[in-house]
């Protein structure tokens, strides 16, 4: 860890928080979720630089040390493919290995199939190939108390996680969300309210672990990350029919929750998802949560790097 060099580099006009490791000539870009940030690749990172990559993670604009845009309530997935090619050119890399978790899968997916000039293949975790739009995320499927229907409703996040500090919060979060279990609220109830607090945060999870959560969102709060996945996720590219071509991996663990999202198991393994990833792995981790990176570290670096190894650039 004490390697990993942290720079700020600028990018369609916003200073971006980048971390890197390595000096390899095939550059690997992570690209992190909700409630997570550049640090949820710790793990991968070193792993990868010393199989002779150079990892690189960054904050995504709006989240952590990176700057916030101007207008946050106007953007949507879109704008982070942009922002990934924009770091590209900022770190003059020409082609790169794009590794996604939670919804930096979705951007992940879309840069490699607008531009797989620049995308020599991906990897994802917990999310698989989805297209935003009216169909990404079907909150008729299940209870009016679903976390993603309650986090779109504007103010209702921010009065539920404001009655806690940003620490509570990302604690509150990363245990509900850890669980095999969707996080549901009763009608009564906010998000926030599900979490009990004699649960211990996870094993593999630190104090100093959420403390550098905390301190990286206390930095940028949570306007972003509400409408950037949440608030934008029925966003419409205009995109008809868009396919992956480069070669994928899909690493899902068996007790995330996203498997009990309606239709998403089916989903994977019934091969429909290959219609749009036709080049797919698919690996099952069978103790595997939301968080399966941090949880099972070197079993996801294995993975990764036998990947990655396996592809030319």
């Amino acid at each position: 860890m004490e390697n990993i060099k942290h720079s700020d580099v600028q990018v369609k006009g916003l200073k971006l928080h980048v971390a890197e490791i390595g000096t390899g000539s095939k550059a690997v870009v992570f690209l992190h979720g909700f409630p997570e940030i550049w640090y949820t690749w710790r793990h991968q990172m070193v792993a990868v630089a010393n199989s002779g990559y150079r990892a690189i993670a960054f904050d995504f604009r709006g989240y952590g040390l990176s700057e916030q845009p101007p207008q946050p309530e106007k953007e949507t997935m879109f704008d982070l493919i942009d922002e990934i090619l924009g770091l590209l050119d900022a770190l003059n890399i020409t082609k790169a290995f794009l590794v996604g978790k939670d919804f930096g899968s979705i951007p992940g997916y879309l840069t490699a199939a607008l531009h797989p000039e620049r995308v020599a293949a991906v990897i994802n975790l917990g999310i698989p190939f989805i297209l935003p739009g009216e169909s990404a995320v079907r909150n008729d499927l299940l209870p009016k108390g679903f976390y993603i229907t309650r986090w779109q409703e504007p103010g209702r996040a921010e009065a539920d996680f404001g009655r806690f500090d940003v620490k509570s919060v990302i604690r509150n979060i990363y245990t509900l969300f850890s669980s095999s279990e969707i996080p549901i609220a009763a009608d009564d109830q906010e998000i926030m309210d599900l979490f009990d607090p004699s649960k211990p945060l996870p094993p593999w999870f630190s104090e100093e672990d959420l403390q550098t959560y905390a301190s990286l969102y206390e930095k940028s709060g949570f306007r972003y990350p509400l409408q950037v996945p949440y608030r934008s996720t029925n966003a419409d590219g205009g995109l008809s029919d868009p396919k992956v071509s480069v070669p994928a991996l899909l690493i899902m663990g068996e007790k995330d929750y996203v498997i009990k999202i309606p239709g998403i198991e089916d989903y994977i393994r019934s091969g429909v998802v290959k219609q749009f990833v036709p080049d797919l792995e698919i690996t099952f981790i069978p103790e595997g949560s939301h968080f399966v990176h941090e949880q099972f570290p070197e079993k996801i670096n294995q993975l990764i790097i036998d990947f990655l190894d396996k592809q030319s650039v």
